[in-house]
């Protein structure tokens, strides 16, 4: 039980250094093959603000979002404080606090704060993302 919570802090640290190393093809391995994500647009309560993207289901139409936005930042991603529940022998749920910071070629930058909601699913004994819901609590932009 300890080595899957493990698993999962793992698996989380590994998304936050994979994205902001740019090791798209190591960040891919992370997620399940029938992901689904929900990216919060502007801060929110749960989801319920009206700018709340729509559903993307699979990595390739997660990708080209999270793509669009970090491809030519430095990026650091933080998530801290995890609520990780296992839910069966290969199914678990975990709420992270996260922080993000995005600092771009032309002088802008980002900073946002919030909540990873995601679930997990062991396949061939490894830990992945099935889903993850992005609320955000803070989104602040710097113009140049």
């Amino acid at each position: 039980m300890s080595d899957d919570i493990e698993a999962i802090k793992q698996l989380k640290a590994r998304y936050c250094r994979f994205l902001d190393t740019k090791d798209i093809d190591a960040w891919r391995t992370l997620f399940a093959e029938n992901l689904v994500v929900t990216l919060d647009m502007a801060v929110s309560t749960g989801g319920a603000d009206p700018q709340t993207a729509p559903p993307l289901h699979g990595f390739e139409q997660f990708f080209p979002v999270v793509w669009g936005g970090v491809e030519h930042a430095a990026t650091v991603h933080h998530c801290h404080t995890p609520e990780i529940a296992l839910t069966s022998v290969d199914t678990a749920t975990g709420i992270w606090a996260m922080e993000d910071m995005l600092f771009f070629p032309d002088g802008s930058e980002l900073h946002g704060a919030g909540h990873y909601h995601e679930t997990y699913e062991k396949k061939d004994g490894a830990w992945q993302i099935a889903s993850l819901h992005l609320t955000r609590t803070l989104l602040k932009f710097k113009p140049a």
